[in-house]
C-alpha cells in the first residue's frame, strides 16, 4: 500500500510529459524571440520598448482591409479599452488571446491540474510554447468568429475571398502582438507588452477625451469633443462666460472639465494608496547581522481581481446580448438582460435582467434613482474583486505557503519567529491584504465611476498601477535615483 502514492505520482508525472511532448512538433514551427546573450542595457531597452509602443499605436490606427463601415452596436465595447482593442483595426482582437491563454495556463499549473517544473529549462520553454499555441488558436478562433457572425458586413456580402483575407489580417496582426509581448519579457525592454498595451490605450482614450479637436453634432450644433478644448472654445466664443463655464464643467452628452477633474483625484488616490503596505521584518540565517523587511502592499495582487472581475462581466455582456438579439421574447434570455439603444446612439446597454445588476450606473442621477441596482452592483463589485484577489494568490505563487519557501530559499527567516511560525504569520497578513485589497480596487472603481471619471474607473486603476509598477522597474536600475526615494518610500 505504500507504493500507491508514488504509483499515483508517477502516473501524473507521465502524464504531464505525455502533455508536453504533444507541444514539441510545434516548436520548430511557432515563431519566437530568443534569449538575449548579455543583459541589454537599460538605455536600449528603452528604445526597444518605444519601437513596440509606436508598432502598437500604428496597428491601433490601421483599419483592416475590406470591411463595410458599419454604425451598428459593438458586442465587445464592454471589453474594448481592457483589452487593449480598437474596433475595425488590425488591433481588434487586443490582447485578448495572450491574457486567455495565460490565465487558463496559470490557472492549470497553479490547481496542478498539470505538474510543470518551471525550475527545468526545457519544462519552462514548452510551457511557454504551449501558451503561445494556444494564443494562436484563440486568435484564428477569434477571427473566424467575428468574420462569420457579420461583424465586418455578412459574409455573403463580402465574398470568401475578403473573409479569408480579413481572417489573415487578424491572425498576423496577433501573432505580431504575441511576439512584441515575448520581446519585453524576454529582456529586450521594460515589463510586458501586456501592460505597456493595456496602459496605453487607456491613457490614449483619457488624452483624446480631454484633447480631441474633432466636432460632434449632439442636437446643439457642432461641439469640441475634448473638454479642455470645449473650455477654450466656449470662453471665447460666448459672451457669457459664467454660463460659458457651466457649460464646459456639467455638458452631459460629452466629456466636461468635472469629469477630468475626477480623473486627476482618481489618479491620486490610488497613487496614494499604493504606499500601503506591512513591513515583516526578516532576518538572513546565513549571515549574522543582515536585516531587512517583506513588503505586504495594500494592492498585494494588483490590477489582477480588477481584470478578472471585468473579464467575467465583460464575457456575461456578450453572451447575454448575443442571446438577446436571437431571442428577445425568451423569458430566460430576459432574465439574462433585456438590452436597449442608448438614447441618440447605436450603442445598447442593459436595461433589466442580470447583467442590468452587473453594469455600473451611468451617473450619480441614475445610481439615486435607482437604489436597488446601485446596491447590488456595488455589493458584486467588491465581493468579487475581494474573492478574485483572494483566489488569484493561491493560483499564481503568491500564496503564504509560496511566499515562505521562496524566503527560506533565500535564506530569510522572520525576526523574532521560529522558522514553523513563519507561515502562520505570512498566512495572517496575506490572505487579508488580497482579499481587503481587492475589495478597496473594487471600492474605487465603483466612486470613480459614480464621479464621471474619463476612461471608466477601471481603466484609470489599471492604467495607474501598471504606470506605478513601471515607475519601480525604472527606480530598480539605478538610473533614477531621484525618483527612486519617491517610488520606493526608501
Amino acid at each position: 500500500m505504500a507504493l500507491e502514492p508514488q504509483r499515483a505520482t508517477a502516473d501524473r508525472f507521465c502524464l504531464t510529459v505525455r502533455f508536453l511532448d504533444l507541444v514539441k512538433p510545434f516548436t520548430p514551427v511557432i515563431p519566437e524571440v530568443q534569449v538575449p546573450e548579455t543583459k541589454v542595457p537599460f538605455q536600449q531597452r528603452i528604445v526597444w520598448t518605444s519601437v513596440t509602443l509606436v508598432i502598437f499605436l500604428v496597428m491601433s490606427q490601421m483599419p483592416l482591409y475590406g470591411i463595410v463601415s458599419s454604425d451598428t452596436s459593438d458586442p465587445l465595447y464592454w471589453l474594448r479599452m481592457m483589452m487593449a482593442s480598437n474596433r475595425g483595426t488590425l488591433m481588434e482582437l487586443g490582447i485578448t488571446p495572450i491574457i486567455s491563454s495565460g490565465m487558463v495556463f496559470q490557472l492549470l499549473a497553479g490547481t496542478h491540474l498539470i505538474d510543470v517544473n518551471l525550475d527545468l529549462k526545457s519544462d519552462r520553454e514548452l510551457y511557454q510554447t504551449a501558451q503561445k499555441l494556444l494564443a494562436i488558436i484563440l486568435s484564428l478562433g477569434q477571427a473566424i468568429v467575428f468574420v462569420a457572425t457579420g461583424l465586418y458586413g455578412l459574409p455573403s456580402d463580402l465574398g470568401a475571398g475578403i473573409c479569408v483575407l480579413l481572417v489573415v489580417q487578424l491572425l498576423t496582426a496577433a501573432l505580431v502582438v504575441i511576439l512584441l509581448d515575448e520581446l519585453l519579457q524576454k529582456g529586450y525592454g521594460i515589463g510586458s507588452g501586456i501592460s505597456l498595451f493595456i496602459a496605453t490605450n487607456i491613457c490614449e482614450s483619457i488624452l483624446w477625451k480631454a484633447f480631441s479637436p474633432t466636432t460632434v453634432n449632439t442636437g446643439r450644433g457642432p461641439e469640441f469633443e475634448g473638454a479642455i478644448i470645449a473650455l477654450v472654445h466656449l470662453l471665447i466664443t460666448w459672451p457669457n462666460k459664467q454660463l460659458a463655464l457651466r457649460e464646459a464643467f456639467y455638458r452631459q452628452s460629452l466629456p466636461n472639465i468635472s469629469n477630468l477633474l475626477a480623473t486627476v483625484i482618481v489618479f491620486s488616490a490610488v497613487i496614494y494608496l499604493q504606499g500601503f503596505r506591512v513591513e515583516i521584518p526578516v532576518k538572513s540565517s546565513r549571515q549574522r547581522g543582515m536585516r531587512g523587511s517583506y513588503p505586504v502592499r495594500l494592492f498585494y495582487t494588483s490590477n489582477m481581481p480588477i481584470m478578472l472581475q471585468s473579464a467575467l462581466s465583460s464575457n456575461v455582456f456578450l453572451v447575454s446580448q448575443m442571446l438577446y438579439n436571437k431571442l428577445p421574447e425568451n423569458l430566460l434570455v430576459k432574465l439574462i438582460g433585456v438590452w436597449e439603444a442608448r438614447e441618440g446612439s447605436a450603442q445598447v446597454l442593459p436595461t433589466s435582467g442580470l447583467v442590468y445588476y452587473m453594469s455600473p450606473p451611468l451617473n450619480v442621477t441614475d445610481a439615486l434613482l435607482d437604489p436597488i441596482h446601485t446596491a447590488v452592483f456595488m455589493t458584486y463589485m467588491i465581493v468579487a474583486c475581494a474573492a478574485f484577489s483572494k483566489t488569484w494568490i493561491e493560483v499564481s505563487g503568491s500564496s503564504p505557503r509560496d511566499v515562505a519557501k521562496q524566503l527560506k530559499e533565500q535564506g530569510l527567516v522572520m525576526a523574532g519567529h521560529r522558522d514553523e511560525s513563519m507561515y502562520r504569520e505570512l498566512k495572517r497578513v496575506i490572505p487579508t491584504a488580497a482579499a481587503f485589497g481587492g475589495a478597496c480596487i473594487g471600492a474605487l472603481s465603483i466612486v470613480s465611476d459614480l464621479m464621471g471619471a474619463l476612461g471608466s474607473g477601471t481603466g484609470i486603476l489599471m492604467a495607474v498601477t501598471i504606470i506605478y509598477s513601471y515607475f519601480e522597474i525604472a527606480a530598480k536600475e539605478g538610473d533614477m535615483a531621484g525618483l527612486k526615494g519617491m517610488v520606493m518610500g526608501n
